[in-house]
């Protein structure tokens, strides 16, 4: 006997699961790259920080973007 055709219902079901999947394997991605960054984070000593000023500091080089935001940091004169 012959296969019919998978029907658009098929083929829809089909990318359903599908996307089931990437949002399962987006969210097993992401939980590593947060315990990766805070292993970065406790390397240098940002663990100190306050996780409000942290989190501006993040968004605003971001905003700035980190090129930008490490050139200014680094032409800021250190305070002792």
């Amino acid at each position: 006997m012959a296969r019919s055709k998978a029907s658009a219902r098929d083929a829809l079901l089909r990318v359903q699961r599908q996307r089931e999947n990437l949002a399962a394997e987006e969210t097993k991605l992401r939980e590593s790259a947060a315990t990766e960054l805070g292993r970065v984070l406790l390397e240098c000593g940002a663990e100190t920080l306050e996780p409000m000023q942290f989190k501006q500091l993040v968004r605003q080089s971001m905003a700035l973007g980190i090129d930008e935001s490490l050139k200014r940091l680094s032409s800021t004169p250190k305070a002792f």
